[in-house]
């Protein structure tokens, strides 16, 4: 039996992490975890949300040192990033996790591993390849996609939501797929206020793709979930923000 947009969950299979359980799996793997700054681990528990993302890598003759970026927002409508370095003492080691506050410190911490001249000269090449990869492309379903479009806009709240041309332009689409962009909704405060933002990326009959991105929220004077719709992800991570900022 197939259930109405309106009351299905959007939790794939495998729940994403809390922002909570993602800076405590980040901490517990960390080996230098007790040289944070107390500030910054107290502004990270009113997180509502985190972001992941690979900022380099570097492979060569069985050593290697990845690092990742990993960015929380803050009730207040800030930001807070922590950099991960990991890497293989010797090769074919088990990898070792550390996390820096500041961006100059694992630059530090990176030119400290004394990787040999030779290995080193291949990190630009490897990083171009990385940069090459393309974005992978959205998997579609068709599932009455044009209602679907219809129904997402007509809950949106916002007074800059999609208008008509949107609508009518989606009223054509034959497939569609949902994206949870941040992961689960987070929460901070006596408000527990949550936040979860979504990407509905559409496909039309001349293969062209356009996404609507969904801001979930309970920034509302009585608590309740509230829907708004943005044709970028910038407007709807801006949105994201302004609410944050107006409840801290």
């Amino acid at each position: 039996m197939s259930v109405p947009y309106e009351t299905a969950a959007y939790e794939p299979a495998e729940s994403p992490e809390s922002p909570e359980e993602h800076l405590e799996r980040l901490l517990g793997r960390a080996l230098n975890s007790f040289e944070l700054p107390d500030e910054v681990i107290r502004r990270l528990d009113c997180a509502l949300a985190h972001d992941s993302s690979l900022h380099s890598a570097y492979h060569s003759a069985g050593l290697h040192r990845e690092t990742y970026r990993h960015t929380w927002l803050l009730a207040d409508g800030s930001a807070v990033t922590l950099w991960e370095l990991v890497h293989n003492p010797l090769p074919g080691s088990a990898p070792e996790h550390e996390v820096y506050a500041d961006e100059e410190e694992v630059q530090a911490a990176t030119a400290r591993l004394g990787l040999p001249p030779e290995t080193q000269e291949l990190e630009v090449p490897v990083l171009m390849r990385l940069w090459a990869v393309p974005e992978p492309r959205h998997v579609f379903a068709s599932d009455d996609s044009a209602d679907h479009a219809r129904r997402l806009l007509r809950r949106a709240e916002n007074p800059d939501r999609p208008g008509a041309e949107t609508a009518a332009l989606l009223a054509t689409a034959t497939a569609h797929q949902i994206t949870q962009a941040f992961g689960r909704p987070g929460r901070a405060g006596r408000a527990r206020l949550s936040y979860a933002l979504y990407e509905h990326a559409f496909l039309l009959p001349d293969g062209a793709e356009v996404s609507l991105w969904e801001v979930e929220h309970t920034a509302t004077p009585d608590g309740r979930h509230m829907c708004e719709v943005y044709m970028s992800e910038d407007a709807a991570r801006d949105a994201m923000e302004r609410r944050a900022a107006r409840q801290g």
